[in-house]
Order: C-alpha cells, then sequence, then structure tokens
C-alpha cells in the first residue's frame, strides 16, 4: 500500500512501538489480571498516541472548546485507571473495562479532529464507534508491510531483485502468522498426538508453558496490530478515500438530492396546549402525592393509613415505584423542552411554570423515595443495589437543577451538562469504595441491634476488610460467621502473578488477615 504522506521513519518507527506495546501488553496482562497494570497498560497506549499524533494537536477547530473538551477527559481517564491498582470491587471494574476503552477512543478522536460533530450531539459518538471498530481493520496489512519495508530494506545495484522477492516472501510469513496460530491450535484440539507435539515444542525449545505462550503470543499480537490500526484510521481518516468509503456505508449515506427536489420538513413538535393540558394534568395528581408526602414526612400521616397497617412498614415501601416515576418525569421534563412548538409569550411561559412544578413535585418524591430507602436499609441491611440507589437519586437531584436553569433560559447547553454530571457521578461512584461503605454500615447496624447478614458480607471484595476488622476488634468474644467471611475474602484476594498483579485493597487484606 502507498504510504499516504511523506513522514516514512515515523510510520516505520510506529510499527516498531506498536510491535513493542503489544510485547508490555501481555507481559503486564497475561497472569497478572487487571490490577496495577491496567494504569501501566493505559500510559503505554497514551504515550505511543502521542508519538503517532505529535505535531497534529491544536490548529483549528471545528467547533469550539474541541481541543480543551479532549484534555479534560484525561481526568476521568486517569482516574479510572488508578481503580484497577487501588479497589477490588469486581462489579465496577468489569464495567471499566468497557467504560474506560470509550473514554480513551472519545479522547483521542477529539485531540484528533476526527469528527466533524461536537461531543455532546448522537453522531459524534457514532464516529467513535466507527473509527474504534471498523476502520482499524481496513488497514490491517499496513504494519505488515511497513515491518518488511524495515527488515529487508531496498538494497542498491543488482541485488534490488532477489531483495524485492525476499521483502514480498517475508511479507507473507508476517501475513500467514497469525492465521497459522489459530489453525495450528485448532488441529492440536482436534488430534491428541499432534497437539501433543506442538503443546511439547514451546517448553522444549523456549522453557515456557505452551499455553502460556500461546496467550501471550495472542494477547502481544492483538494488543499491537489494533493499537497501530487504530493510530494509523486516526492519521487518515479524512485524508484517506477507503476511510470516506466506510463512512458512508457505516451510516448508510443516500445520495445528495438536489437543492430543487429537497424538501424543508418542519420539525415535529406538540402544540403547546396540547402540551400545557397534559402537563397540568400530571401535576394535580403529584400535588396530592405531595401534600400526603409531606404529612407524613413531618409524622402526621398515622390517621391517614389504612387499617392494620403500620406506619413503620408504609415508610419503608415504594421507593422504587418513587424512583422510577421520577424517571417518568425526567422524561416528561425533556419532551416539554425540545418536543413541543414555542406558541406564543402566554403559552411559553405556562409551559415554563408547569415544567418547573414538575421538577419541585420530582424533588419532593426523590426526597420520599430517599427516606423510604433509608428506612429500609435500617431494617433489612445495606446492600450495594440499595446504595447505588442513593447515588442516583442524588444524581437525578443534580439534573433536575439544570434542568430548572434550562427550563428559563433557552441558551444553557443542556446535553452537555448532562454528560458532564453522568460522567463525574461515575467516577465519583467507583471511588465511593461502596464494599466499605456497606461493611461499615452493616456494622453499625449488628452494634445497634445484634443484626448483619454474614452471607451478603461474604460476596464483599477486599475493600470490606477494614470495617469488617474493626467490628471483630471490638468484639472480642467474637462475631458469629466473621471468620468464614475473612477466608472467603482471603481466598479471593490471593494470586500468583507478579508485580503487575499487585492491588492495593487485596494487598491490604492478604497482610491483615494472615
Amino acid at each position: 500500500m502507498r504510504h499516504p504522506a511523506p513522514w516514512q521513519r515515523r510510520y516505520d518507527n510506529l510499527a516498531l512501538l506498536s510491535l513493542l506495546f503489544g510485547i508490555v501488553s501481555q507481559y503486564v496482562f497475561v497472569g497478572n489480571g487487571f490490577n496495577v497494570s491496567v494504569p501501566i497498560f493505559v500510559a503505554a497506549f497514551y504515550g505511543l498516541f502521542f508519538y503517532a499524533v505529535r505535531g497534529r494537536i491544536g490548529g483549528f477547530e471545528r467547533w469550539r472548546g474541541q481541543t480543551k473538551s479532549g484534555w479534560l477527559l484525561a481526568l476521568p481517564v486517569g482516574l479510572l485507571s488508578l481503580t484497577f491498582a487501588i479497589f477490588a470491587d469486581e462489579q465496577f471494574r468489569t464495567l471499566n473495562l468497557f467504560v474506560l476503552p470509550a473514554l480513551a477512543a472519545a479522547q483521542t478522536v477529539l485531540l484528533t479532529r476526527n469528527s466533524e460533530k461536537p461531543w455532546f450531539r448522537p453522531r459524534f459518538y457514532g464516529d467513535v464507534l466507527m473509527l474504534a471498530l471498523v476502520q482499524p481493520f481496513a488497514y490491517i496489512a499496513v504494519p505488515f508491510g511497513l515491518l518488511a519495508n524495515r527488515l529487508l530494506p531496498k538494497p542498491e545495484g543488482g541485488g534490488r531483485r532477489a531483495a524485492g522477492k525476499a521483502r514480498r516472501i517475508a511479507l507473507g510469513l508476517l501475513l500467514a502468522a497469525p492465521p497459522l496460530l489459530v489453525v495450528i491450535v485448532l488441529l492440536a484440539t482436534a488430534d491428541r498426538i499432534f497437539g501433543d507435539l506442538v503443546w511439547r515444542v514451546p517448553s522444549l525449545l523456549l522453557r515456557v508453558d505452551a499455553f502460556e505462550g500461546v496467550a501471550r503470543i495472542a494477547v502481544g499480537a492483538w494488543f499491537a496490530l489494533y493499537a497501530f490500526c487504530y493510530l494509523w484510521a486516526l492519521l487518515f481518516n479524512r485524508s484517506d478515500p477507503q476511510a470516506a468509503e466506510l463512512k458512508r456505508a457505516f451510516w448508510l449515506e443516500a445520495e445528495t438530492e438536489t437543492a430543487g427536489a429537497a424538501e424543508k420538513r418542519e420539525p415535529f413538535g406538540f402544540d403547546p396546549l396540547t402540551a400545557n393540558t397534559l402537563l397540568v394534568c400530571f401535576n394535580a395528581v403529584y400535588l396530592v402525592f405531595a401534600a400526603i408526602q409531606f404529612s407524613y414526612l413531618f409524622g402526621a400521616a398515622n390517621g391517614l393509613l389504612p387499617d392494620g397497617a403500620a406506619y413503620a412498614d408504609y415508610a419503608r415501601q415504594g421507593f422504587a415505584q418513587l424512583v422510577a416515576v421520577a424517571v417518568i418525569n425526567l422524561l416528561l421534563l425533556l419532551g416539554g423542552l425540545h418536543a413541543v412548538k414555542r406558541g406564543g409569550p402566554l403559552e411559553r411561559r405556562a409551559r415554563r411554570l408547569s415544567l418547573s412544578l414538575l421538577v419541585g413535585f420530582t424533588v419532593v418524591m426523590l426526597v420520599s423515595a430517599f427516606s423510604r430507602l433509608a428506612l429500609y436499609e435500617e431494617a433489612y441491611g445495606f446492600t450495594r443495589t440499595r446504595l447505588l440507589v442513593h447515588g442516583f437519586m442524588l444524581v437525578l437531584c443534580f439534573v433536575l437543577a439544570v434542568s430548572l436553569i434550562r427550563i428559563w433560559r433557552d441558551r444553557f447547553p443542556l446535553a452537555k451538562t448532562y454528560i458532564a454530571i453522568g460522567l463525574a457521578a461515575y467516577v465519583a461512584f467507583n471511588y465511593a469504595n461502596l464494599d466499605s461503605m456497606i461493611a461499615a454500615k452493616n456494622a453499625e447496624r449488628y452494634e445497634a441491634g445484634g443484626n448483619i447478614d454474614m452471607a451478603y458480607m461474604m460476596t464483599l471484595s477486599a475493600d470490606a476488610v477494614p470495617p469488617l476488622l474493626l467490628l471483630r476488634d471490638r468484639h472480642p468474644e467474637g462475631v458469629e460467621g466473621l471468620d468464614v467471611v475473612f477466608a472467603s475474602i482471603r481466598e479471593r484476594s490471593e494470586g500468583s502473578g507478579g508485580w503487575p498483579a499487585w492491588n492495593r485493597s487485596k494487598s491490604r487484606a492478604l497482610r491483615e488477615l494472615r
């Protein structure tokens, strides 16, 4: 493939550095899992990225703040990568395996200005998916050609023809290596004698376990090849006709119509009077509900309860339904802001007042749901789901607050703010150390009433060890089932990897539970 730019040496170096990146990746991941290896991997990737795009960051921006937004994403990327070394929460670790690459892809697209849309538009994320999941595979042969040219440079004089054949042979070997590896593995699993021969070769030649050797080669090759092809796609996304063709296929773009045949359609919108009527109906129901909530929150609802219903049981019920209604109200709010025709001044003011009331009633529901859930936790204990619901309700309150600003200020950037709140909340959840909080809250509940669910405590990660140790120290006579919990956490914290497998919480748990 003809190189699209004159910087041949940099592209050759990029191929070699991508190969080095693959070697580092297999070293830190194979046998070590996702621990301190993740921030090391992220640092190595960004080193490779900044080498590849050196001199291409900055300059003209298609929309204001494009590069600045890209640099700001470095904060959540760095913080989320560090969680793999600090915490042991398996659920967030699993989520971050998807969130972290997505944020890195968004940041690299922003910094290289490879999307014509701003980051708060849906089309931007389509461009990110295109560049991360589709376009790299269009350049799968490029690194093999570069490496072949690097390893076998063109000679001077009469040996040029022989060297050209050698380059073609080397390129064929490089292209054959990945599929040949897959074929050998399949044949080895199909025939026991052939498989025994294949698995003995690495141990005889390299003195390494065959399965580990295959895993290291596969992991290293994948990361090296993908990293190079992804960076190549970022570099030549706009100049390569093949990339433009892939974009058209990805977006299913139809041929543009002539200006005379194109019809301008008026955007869809509900009639203002219809929308205001709908909002008034909802607000009327919520007014009655809010009055009951205020009476029960201030302890005056006992006389309104049905016969045989206890106040404590009443207070602990319905928090999930209230959260669901709050989400429905948020959708109504967004519809009132974006799916209603402008109308006259009186209609606009009525809609703004109705939407403001909707925000106020939704906050009342969230306060009621928050207090109900707190009472439920006092009765039945603290779990991950319940704490996450608490956090979700707090995030909804922030979302409603900025939505209230948008109701009265038409130019307020609502989409940007929603995305920023969501990203900040996700990072905050990662650093809230939920397992430690769950253990501490349930220990307090045990101190108050002697109840604790040890079966659930066994599901917690090593993050829960410090508060559980405090509980053991406060009860020298022993807490039933606590030793079993410690044994379970200790067993799950043990690992056989090297230094890239280090994790702060697991290391501390093994040290303190000896």
